[in-house]
C-alpha cells in the first residue's frame, strides 16, 4: 500500500540534480521508468555517465530550459519515444530567485523567476494532461511548491509569489482533472539541506552583514524540528503520493518542512 505499483512512467522537471534527482532515483528504486529534464548540460552529463553502469532501468534525460515551449515540446516527445506514454509529472524545476527588498529588484530577475516557478509548472501540466488521460490507473500530478507558498518570505517575494500560485494552480487542477482521474497535488518543502538553500542564505547573510552560521541559526530557530528537511523525505513523500495509500489524496498542499513557523 505504501509503494507505488512497479512501472509507473515518471517525468521529473530539474531532474538531474538536487531533490528532483533524489525524487527521480527514489522512483527508479520502486521500480518505475524515469526521464528527466535538466537546463544543465553539466548536470544531464553526469546523470547519463552515472546511468551507463547502472544495472537496473536507467533515467534517460533531454536538455532543456523548461521556460521555453519549444523545449517543453522536445522533451514530451522524448517522454513518447523513451517512456510510451506517462503516469506521472513531478512538476520539480525552479529557481531561487532575486533576494531584496521589492523597491531594489531587478524586472528581469522577476520575469525570470516567474517563467521557471510558475509558466513552466503550466507549459508541463498542459502538455502531460492527454498523456495521464490515456494512464491505466489514473494519472498523478505532483508540483513543488515551497514553505513559501504558505508563509510571507520578506525579500524573497519572487519566489513566494510564484509558490502561492502553485498551490492555486494545483487546487484548481485537482477539480478540474478529478473526474478524468487524474490526482493533483503540490509537496511544500521547508529548508532543504543542499548547495540551493546553502545560496539563499549566504546571500541573506551577505544583505544583513552576518556571517554564514549565524544566519543559518537563524534559519533554523524558525523550524520546530530545528533542523533542515532532507530530499529523501521531499521524495518519500512523493511515492507516497503515487502508492496506493495515497490513491485519495487530491488538491492538497502537503508540507515537508520540520514545521518551519515563520519566514
Amino acid at each position: 500500500m505504501l509503494k507505488p505499483h512497479a512501472g509507473l512512467r515518471v517525468l521529473v522537471t530539474g531532474g538531474a540534480s538536487g531533490i528532483g534527482l533524489v525524487i527521480a532515483r527514489a522512483f527508479i528504486d520502486a521500480g518505475a521508468r524515469v526521464h528527466v529534464c535538466d537546463a544543465s548540460a553539466d548536470a544531464i552529463d553526469a546523470l547519463s555517465k552515472a546511468e551507463a553502469n547502472t544495472e537496473c532501468n536507467a533515467i534517460t534525460a533531454t536538455l532543456a530550459d523548461v521556460s521555453d515551449k519549444d523545449a517543453v515540446d522536445r522533451v514530451f516527445a522524448d517522454v513518447q519515444s523513451e517512456l510510451g506514454g506517462l503516469d506521472v509529472l513531478v512538476n520539480n524545476a525552479g529557481i531561487a530567485g532575486p533576494t531584496g527588498g521589492i523597491d531594489e529588484l531587478d524586472v528581469k530577475e522577476w520575469e525570470d523567476t516567474i517563467d521557471v516557478n510558475l509558466n513552466a509548472q503550466f507549459y508541463f501540466a498542459r502538455r502531460a494532461v492527454p498523456m495521464l488521460r490515456e494512464a491505466s490507473g489514473g494519472g498523478t500530478i505532483i508540483a513543488l511548491s515551497s514553505v513559501a507558498g504558505r508563509l510571507g518570505y520578506a525579500f524573497r517575494t519572487p519566489y513566494a509569489a510564484t509558490k502561492w500560485a502553485v498551490v492555486g494552480m494545483t487546487k484548481s487542477l485537482a477539480i478540474e482533472l478529478g473526474p478524468s482521474n487524474i490526482r493533483v497535488n503540490a509537496i511544500q518543502p521547508g529548508i532543504v539541506k543542499g548547495p540551493r538553500i546553502e545560496r539563499v542564505i549566504s546571500a541573506r547573510a551577505k544583505q544583513l552583514n552576518l556571517s554564514y552560521e549565524e544566519m543559518e541559526k537563524q534559519y533554523l530557530a524558525k523550524v520546530s524540528l530545528r533542523r533542515m528537511t532532507t530530499p529523501e523525505e521531499v521524495a518519500a513523500t512523493a511515492l507516497f503520493l503515487c502508492s496506493p495509500a495515497g490513491s485519495g489524496i487530491s488538491g492538497q498542499a502537503i508540507s515537508v518542512c520540520g514545521n518551519v513557523e515563520v519566514l
